[in-house]
Formats: C-alpha cells, structure tokens, sequence
C-alpha cells in the first residue's frame, strides 16, 4: 500500500491445522477493515501441549473494537463472528459436537484470539457465541482488566476475566454500562 495514512498493522498466528481458504477468509476480513496482515503458521515442534486456540491476531486491540463499534452493531456483530467462524474450522453437516475434529484433524472447539499488540491482553471468541456477546465486546474498557484472557461466561452473561477475579480486582469482569 503506497501514500496516503499510515495502515494499522495485525499479526497472525495460526495452527497447522487451519485450511488454507479459512487462513485467506480470516485474512480477507481483517484487509478488508483497513489492517496489513502478516501471518504464519506455528512451528512443527511446538511441543507436548496442545495449542488452545486455532487462530491468534495481534493488533491494537483498541481500535480494533472501537473500528468496528463505528459500524452499525449488527455489521459489527456479523464482522467479529464471521472473523471468528472463519477462522476454526469446522466439521461436516453431520458432525455437530462441540470439538469434533474435521477432515484435516483440526479442532473445532478452539478458538480464534485477538491479543493487544502493547498490553498482551487477550480475548477469546468462540464461534458460537451469542449476538450479546459482540454487543458487550464492542462497549467493554479494557483498561478495567489487568490480566485475561477474557472469556465471554454465558452463565453470567459477561466478559470475565478469571485471574483478574483471582488477584482481587473489585471491578474485574464488569458488565457492559
């Protein structure tokens, strides 16, 4: 990309088992919001642990969100799932079990991960999650979490941070104002 504003930057780590056409469509989605993507694959020797995520994305988290809060909220819903259900790949029509594995191994279950390019903060989305998820997403300060990952807890119906909880925060895991 030649003149004009600076281009905000995102990084792309993804698991071996991501297909190549859900590495493109993840890709695809975060151009097509104004970022320049770097992306590769994990190493072959990772390790005896397993990789709890499919895909992570650093970026400025920020104005990641606040980027998308701009649209209308149901584009932005639709943005963030889309980014998320393309990501992790998915197993066929007839196999609907939570972490099944698909064709090439890869686990469905794991999710894609957005990271803060400056405080390492991380938020993780499922696929599957509900429409009020997004909604608190894009309204959420993030400054009020110190530690994450932040998971959205369907029983509560908030994003949370459990270490956060842990260490004592009073306001850890606020719900949207």
């Amino acid at each position: 990309m030649t003149g004009g504003p600076a281009v905000a930057r995102a990084e792309m780590l993804l698991s071996r088992e991501v297909s190549e056409e859900r590495r493109a469509d993840a890709v695809g989605e975060l151009v097509r919001r104004g970022y320049e993507v770097r992306d590769r694959r994990v190493l072959a020797h990772r390790g005896p642990a397993e990789l709890q995520w499919a895909v992570l994305v650093a970026l400025p988290l920020h104005a990641f969100l606040t980027g998308l809060g701009t649209e209308a909220v149901k584009d932005a819903y639709e943005g963030l799932r889309r980014l998320a259900g393309r990501a992790v790949h998915r197993g066929g029509a007839d196999d609907e079990r939570p972490g099944a594995d698909g064709p090439d191994g890869a686990d469905e279950g794991r999710p894609l991960v957005l990271q803060d390019e400056r405080t390492g903060l991380r938020i993780v989305l499922e696929a599957d999650l509900p429409r009020a998820a997004y909604e608190q997403l894009l309204g959420l300060e993030l400054s009020r979490f110190r530690h994450g990952p932040l998971h959205y807890d369907r029983a509560r119906r908030r994003w949370r941070s459990e270490l956060d909880e842990a260490a004592g925060r009073d306001d850890a895991g606020p719900s949207t104002a």
